[in-house]
């Protein structure tokens, strides 16, 4: 009984720890893309929109800085 508590607590402490780690690189990701935006509220939905279609296409996290800087460069030239 003693290693199946130890068990269910570690699996449940590694689960805690992943969401969290997840959790953040989401805010961070959603940071960049409103630090982005300014202080222009249509930019920064923009910008939200870019982050969402960067995620569906599968563009790698170190990548994303910069496709989302070009991504603020071509703001309102579409």
């Amino acid at each position: 009984m003693d290693y199946f508590i130890i068990a269910v607590v570690t699996l449940a402490g590694l689960y805690f720890h992943w969401w969290l780690y997840v959790r953040i690189r989401r805010w961070t990701d959603r940071d960049l893309a409103l630090s982005l935006g300014g202080d222009d509220k249509d930019k920064r939905d923009y910008m939200l929109q870019r982050l969402q279609q960067a995620r569906s296409e599968g563009i790698k996290r170190r990548d994303l800085p910069r496709w989302l800087e070009r991504a603020a460069d071509d703001y309102r030239r579409d």
